[in-house]
């Protein structure tokens, strides 16, 4: 018998819980062992059904190789949900949602990287003793939704890096600002200074010791109230670029904390900023084993703010 103290922001179906702590559960194996009475809640046999809360405790009279993955590998704790977008041999593209970080210090386990990692794990094509890891190529805001690239090999993640470094691969945004950039369409140029200490960036229109110079080009879909829908092209790809320069026209992204209009924000009720990598095109590759990725093009699904201000929904 193995007991379990349940942790949870807010309650939840049994079967839904205890796949997020024992990765070699399943949802339909919690159903079964509950309903054979061998899953007790504060000392109450109970069903798949029920909903545990925090602070519940879970008497599971099963077999330890299925409780075992609790205590194995960090990724085997992140959540069983991950959107993949395309996948073959070298590359996995996944959509990550907003509010989900890429990657995290310490002992996070729910990060796309470690969703990665489980999803391959499941598949067979990942073990921990396999010599090279699947790895993260760029990275998103955590608050920023859409496209990112996992590297399965080497050869791969080193082609991908050496291409944006080299900036060949080219990256499309949609988001939502507020305010009407003017004009509707335009490419701002300028100087991207970070602040370390305080996580935040500043835009200058001049040359400063330590800045680097950023390009972003910016379209105007759709106009919304106050509200406007725009494609933009990160041609540098610095730290917040896009949040930090689009703030610096006046034009701030809708749910942005950091550069944004938050009294704007809070009554929009956006949570995170309205910010999408909604497509990524690849360059040409010379490596006879990455000619099927070569120019390829890859896109997210729309996210829930394009339809909103095509409707005038949100404005």
């Amino acid at each position: 018998m193995h007991q379990h103290r349940v942790s949870l922001s807010a309650p939840r179906r049994l079967a839904d819980y205890l796949p997020t702590v024992y990765p070699l559960l399943t949802s339909g194996m919690v159903y079964r062992f509950a309903k054979e009475k061998k899953i007790r809640c504060n000392g109450v046999h109970c069903k798949g059904t029920q909903r545990v809360a925090d602070g519940d405790l879970l008497a599971l009279y099963l077999p330890d190789e299925l409780l075992g993955a609790a205590e194995g590998p960090l990724f085997l704790r992140a959540r069983d949900q991950f959107s993949v977008v395309y996948e073959d041999d070298q590359l996995l593209v996944a959509d990550k949602p907003a509010g989900l970080p890429v990657l995290a210090e310490g002992d996070l386990p729910d990060t796309l990287i470690n969703r990665a990692l489980r999803y391959l794990f499941q598949k067979g094509e990942y073990h921990p003793d396999s010599g090279f890891a699947p790895c993260l190529c760029h990275r998103l805001d955590t608050g920023t939704s859409g496209l990112v690239m996992i590297a399965k090999t080497a050869l791969c993640r080193d082609a991908l890096l050496e291409a944006i470094e080299q900036h060949r691969l080219k990256k499309t945004y949609l988001c939502v600002t507020f305010g009407w950039p003017n004009p509707p369409q335009g490419t701002l140029r300028g100087y991207l200074l970070k602040d370390a200490r305080r996580g935040v960036v500043r835009v200058t229109e001049r040359p400063q010791p330590g800045a680097r110079q950023i390009v972003t080009g910016y379209r105007t879909l759709a106009k919304s109230g106050r509200l406007a829908l725009l494609e933009v092209d990160l041609v540098t790809g610095r730290t917040h670029q896009i949040r930090a320069h689009l703030a610096s026209i006046g034009c701030p992204l809708v749910g942005d904390s950091k550069y944004g209009n938050q009294a704007a924000n809070r009554e929009l009720r956006a949570k995170y900023q309205l910010l999408c990598a909604s497509r990524l095109q690849l360059p040409r590759f010379d490596a006879a084993e990455l000619q099927s990725l070569s120019g390829k093009c890859f896109s997210a699904p729309k996210p829930w703010f394009y339809a909103q201000i095509l409707d005038h929904t949100l404005k």
